[in-house]
């Protein structure tokens, strides 16, 4: 196929097989020596408009053909890089078109397979490389912990069910005179949830979406949290984030998420990286309390003590 069919690929009339098209439209891609920005935005909305479309296999393909490529199409690279590792890992370890903000969101999204995959690329920012080392060592530690434990499964089982008895029991949260006591008998929130629902609220685009969830799980007002994602620097918001305890490549997700333009670049990143590790969790835990306190009525101020009981 010449350089010429790619030019007038999508405009060709009648049925096509969507495969066969959307090969041959990569293919003739290729063969460009140097494809100009209305090339590569003809290749983004002909791919992208099939790719629910065509097989697994047929997206492989795509992913070994355009990791090659200097310059690719952007938006199909991006739509490629979140398939399985088995589709995706040509463009992990080669393409140029993902930038280190990219991969840090692919290890957000997909942990450790892609991590891995994006760990075999020459050049590698070494800030990246030192989060993917850190994620490897702590999957192995908590494989070993899992080995270990597996004789008390069904002893924590049956704990957890107790504390979720305990938690139908427990009187209503609005009651001020009972809510240190029960605040001290509710179980803290599971980490990966959290992070998961930070996560979807900070990449839904919506600022309200992601302060109301951040509000909620720190036990805030959402006036207060969408002041800390609608300033001009995000010391805030790592301090809830941390009160969390949410990783280091957890908390730079949703932070990249709202403050983008403030981590888009290798020295950003390292910063970021330098700020959150040196916070301590029991102050960013006490300044969340007193968040609390400031935004609770006087008579409601009491309270407080259940909100970081279940932040611990």
């Amino acid at each position: 196929m010449s350089t010429a069919d790619f030019r007038h690929i999508a405009f060709g009339g009648g049925p096509r097989n969507c495969e066969r098209l959307f090969r041959a439209a990569v293919s003739a891609f290729c063969t460009l020596s140097r494809p100009t920005k209305r090339e590569l935005a003809q290749l983004d909305d002909l791919a992208l408009g099939l790719f629910d479309a065509v097989p697994a296999e047929a997206r492989r393909y795509a992913a070994a053909a355009l990791s090659e490529c200097d310059p690719a199409p952007r938006d199909l690279v991006r739509r490629l890089a979140e398939e399985p590792v088995e589709t995706s890992a040509p463009l992990l370890v080669r393409s140029g078109a993902l930038s280190d903000v990219d991969l840090i969101a692919l290890i957000g999204r997909h942990g450790l397979p892609h991590a891995k995959a994006i760990a075999r690329r020459d050049g590698l920012n070494p800030v990246i490389a030192a989060l993917i080392r850190a994620l490897v060592a702590r999957a192995e530690s908590e494989a070993e912990i899992a080995e270990r434990a597996e004789p008390e499964v069904d002893a924590l089982e049956a704990i957890r069910c107790q504390l979720r008895d305990l938690m139908q029991e427990a009187p209503p949260a609005g009651d001020p005179s009972e809510s240190g006591k029960a605040g001290e008998e509710q179980p803290a929130p599971d980490p990966d949830q959290t992070y998961t629902a930070l996560r979807e609220a900070a990449l839904s685009d919506d600022r309200q979406v992601f302060a109301t969830t951040l509000a909620r799980l720190l036990g805030v007002s959402a006036e207060r949290t969408r002041r800390l994602t609608s300033g001009i620097g995000y010391a805030d918001l790592l301090t809830g984030l941390c009160a969390l305890k949410l990783t280091v490549e957890q908390a730079f997700l949703v932070t990249a998420a709202v403050f983008p333009g403030q981590v888009a670049h290798a020295a950003a990143i390292r910063l970021f990286i330098e700020r959150y590790t040196t916070i301590s969790t029991e102050a960013a835990r006490k300044k969340v309390e007193d968040w609390r306190c400031q935004d609770r009525p006087e008579d409601r101020r009491p309270a407080a003590a259940h909100s970081v009981a279940t932040a611990r």
